[in-house]
């Protein structure tokens, strides 16, 4: 039964993330991996309150505001190359969640 690993990289920079998902990309297709995407998803914009100091007492700054930009790949089977991918340093800003599935035929148990 093959496995299934699903990637899913982050990041606020957009151009870093492109840069990031179309190298694994090649990769993949330069050892023969079954890799299905990069897909884009909907951006995400996010908020973040700024106290003017730690005791939240001296008011507030503007919300800190920014985007999050995301790309999800499937690598069926292929395990070493998906365990390469997965252990691999990426650039800081980069974030990788990995989900691995065991995937069965169908009719079989």
């Amino acid at each position: 039964m093959p496995f299934v690993t699903t990637l899913t990289l982050q990041s606020g920079d957009r151009h870093l993330l492109e840069r990031v998902a179309g190298d694994i990309k090649a990769r993949a297709e330069r050892k023969g991996a079954e890799l299905r995407g990069p897909h884009a998803e909907s951006p995400v914009d996010l908020s973040v309150p700024q106290a003017k100091r730690l005791d939240d007492e001296g008011g507030r700054f503007e919300p800190w505001r920014y985007t999050v930009y995301a790309r999800t790949m499937e690598i069926v089977g292929h395990d070493a190359f998906a365990r390469d991918v997965t252990e691999r340093e990426y650039p800081d800003g980069i974030h990788l969640g990995v989900d691995v599935e065991r995937v069965s035929a169908p009719g079989s148990r």
